[in-house]
């Protein structure tokens, strides 16, 4: 068995998940996400999706991308 990283559970059918030279195990895809999704730099919510990128930094949704910063992120849209 193996302990989980992010809340120390003992579990038998932990996991391990490895990004780039990262590596973390793993309990659930809950504790997974916990540790490495990003975090949108608008609002700082989970970014479990796609989300959108643009200057340099990872947002939730287009909404937030255009709100960022002093001028926001342009060409982005949440709906087509």
């Amino acid at each position: 068995m193996a302990n989980c990283d992010v809340c120390g559970n003992d579990y038998d059918k932990a996991f391990t998940l490895q990004q780039g030279e990262r590596r973390g195990t793993f309990d659930s895809f809950e504790c997974a996400i916990h540790a490495f999704a990003p975090r949108c730099a608008h609002c700082g919510c989970t970014v479990i999706g796609h989300g959108v990128e643009g200057k340099g930094a990872i947002y939730c949704c287009a909404h937030c991308a255009g709100h960022a910063g002093h001028a926001g992120v342009e060409g982005v849209a949440d709906r087509a």
